[in-house]
């Protein structure tokens, strides 16, 4: 029932096709048509419990996120794992391999790699159904389009994790930033070894929290899933504030990692 791994590249539209393959894909969401989640929070792994005030990603809103697929699958695995349904799209570099070692259930996840300018469309269309969505924007979205896209999340309670750089600013309405920084990976010795797992710090900050929080995790750890490196950093050391880009008719937005050393 539905999309899974039979129509991966189905979803993939390129040149002509594009609008033949949005109107196949808008014909298997009637088909899979649910109605609104009921559940206000959906779940995180374990190891980030801690990072949103929540502890859980609220329903019918969205996020900003680092552009990086580990992160992206880590964030996934919880709601996927309570029987989820999710959809990656506009990341043709996320592994299926790689999910599969997140604990991702591959059954109830839909991956459109390459939507090229349509990936706004997409992305709508699978809100009507997908609890759990991801993109990586192609191209800059009109703040109307937000505005409608937004609406919609909140009508069908599904949750948007947009994967932009910290340069690109925060997407329009969104509730708050999850930032993937200070990567160390293990494994290499001098002149010899494998690259085994990587440690990184992953920092929120949402619109309810006063401050930004932030766990220290193996992404991936030894087995490819996410792992606790160490408790949680409950005091952060002093912050230093960068502005990101944005409309100069808008409030900048700032995006606050730990000084290093």
């Amino acid at each position: 029932m539905g999309i899974g791994l039979d129509a991966m590249t189905a979803l993939s539209p390129t040149s002509d096709t594009r609008a033949g393959e949005v109107l196949r894909l808008r014909r298997e969401i009637s088909r899979m048509q649910r109605r609104r989640s009921e559940h206000t929070l959906l779940p995180l792994d374990p190891a980030f419990a801690t990072l949103l005030p929540e502890e859980g990603l609220q329903t019918g809103t969205s996020y900003t996120v680092s552009p990086s697929p580990a992160l992206v699958l880590a964030l996934l695995s919880g709601a996927s794992a309570k029987g989820h349904w999710c959809a990656v799209i506009g990341m043709p570099t996320l592994g299926v391999e790689a999910a599969a070692a997140y604990g991702i259930d591959l059954t109830r996840l839909i991956l459109v790699p390459s939507p090229g300018e349509r990936w706004l469309a997409v992305t709508s269309a699978l809100a009507e159904v997908v609890p759990l969505i991801v993109v990586q924007p192609e191209s800059r979205a009109r703040d109307a389009d937000v505005a409608r896209l937004s609406a919609r999340l909140r009508d069908r309670g599904s949750t948007l994790l947009v994967a932009e750089e910290p340069g690109a600013g925060r997407w329009a309405q969104s509730e708050g930033t999850i930032r993937l920084h200070d990567p160390d990976w293990h494994g290499l010795g001098e002149g010899w070894g494998l690259l085994s797992d990587c440690t990184v710090t992953v920092t929120a900050r949402t619109r309810h929290s006063p401050r930004a929080s932030s766990v220290r995790v193996r992404l991936p750890g030894g087995h490819g899933a996410v792992e606790t490196a160490g408790t949680e950093l409950a005091a952060l050391p002093p912050l230093r504030v960068e502005p990101e880009a944005s409309d100069a008719s808008a409030p900048s937005e700032l995006l606050f990692w730990a000084e290093a050393g």
